[in-house]
């Protein structure tokens, strides 16, 4: 794609770019408008204009379930003699999500030190009534799929051992998750039958959720990769638990926690918690620690990532003592 239909885009709009590995975002004072670039990275393929029509459509569907105010339209960008305009007669050349712009006041990250347990178990009913009318994708709920996330993680990360995360903590957290899988198995079937396998959000984080005067709002769903959405219900909310453990809010994690095993009732609750929070941690830190292969990123960004994946890694290694201890 050329970059001038970018800075093109930029001066009609009148608004601010921000790019991220896969996106470029054009905000304006009122809107926000999502536009994917032509890469392929294997679990994410956005290399061709259908591809990324298809892309915008199925992010507009899928993030209306829980944010429905802030998702409006996918826009087609259109090239005309004059230049390019969003809508209207000419050649189609790109997509765009256009979305209302969230107040940064108004994320849930940035709200850390005023939130009340008010706000947080509206969060989690929020969540549990999403999850509640999800579709089912019980193909997902199977051990192997699980596995085959966390062996994915471990290889991975194994480059990283000594330098993000200890080989003690590295072993210790592999050996745990085995044994779990082990004392478990059988499990894994049973909350496939009790319906607990949905198509959810994939990445519930605090600069995923806001709270408007709507209603909660939780946005940036994955729509590129069914594998990393869809799953047991728990693996899904807990991505939030984890985060706010992370940021030192495990006050708040207690109490959405705590809101959301009573309205799900769910029995397994206290036996897969701990486990797919050692998951989550651990993926965060895999993530962050890839950033120190980018030989683009200054070497002062490299050591936020680094004392950053090593932190993730302390807090995978803290859920994985506690797996296999809930009775």
């Amino acid at each position: 794609m050329d970059n001038k239909l970018i800075d093109a885009l930029v001066s009609l709009l009148k608004g601010d770019l921000v790019q991220t590995h896969a996106s470029w975002v054009i905000l304006t004072e009122d809107f926000a408008y999502k536009i994917k670039k032509p890469v392929n990275f294997g679990f994410l393929d956005y290399s061709t204009l259908e591809k990324r029509k298809e892309n915008c459509q199925r992010e507009l569907d899928l993030n209306k379930r829980l944010c429905p105010w802030v998702y409006l339209e996918v826009v087609p960008i259109v090239k005309t003699a004059e230049g390019y305009s969003l809508g209207g007669e000419g050649q189609v050349v790109e997509y765009a999500v256009k979305m209302r712009r969230i107040p940064e006041n108004r994320i849930m990250k940035n709200l850390l030190s005023s939130l009340t347990a008010e706000q947080i178990k509206a969060l989690s009913k929020h969540l549990w009534n999403f999850h509640q009318r999800a579709e089912r994708r019980d193909e997902f709920g199977r051990l192997e799929v699980m596995r085959f996330n966390t062996d994915e993680n471990f290889l991975q990360t194994e480059k990283y051992v000594g330098i993000t995360i200890e080989k003690d903590d590295f072993t210790f957290i592999r050996e745990r998750t085995e044994e779990f899988y082990k004392r478990y198995a059988w499990l894994f079937e049973k909350r496939i039958e009790d319906g607990r396998i949905r198509d959810g959000h994939g990445d519930i984080r605090l600069e995923h959720v806001a709270f408007l005067d709507e209603g909660v709002c939780i946005f940036d769903c994955i729509e590129f990769n069914e594998r990393f959405r869809c799953g047991d219900v728990l693996n899904d909310m807990c991505f939030l638990s984890m985060e706010l453990d992370f940021y030192g809010r495990s006050d708040l994690t207690e109490i959405y926690e705590e809101e959301y095993k009573r309205l799900s009732k769910d029995p397994e609750f206290d036996i897969f918690l701990p486990f797919f929070k050692c998951y989550r941690a651990y993926v965060r830190g895999k993530v962050e620690s890839f950033m120190l292969d980018d030989p683009n990123l200054p070497e002062d960004l490299k050591r936020e990532h680094k004392e950053r994946a090593r932190r993730f890694f302390k807090l995978s290694r803290y859920y994985a003592e506690q797996i296999n201890q809930a009775t």
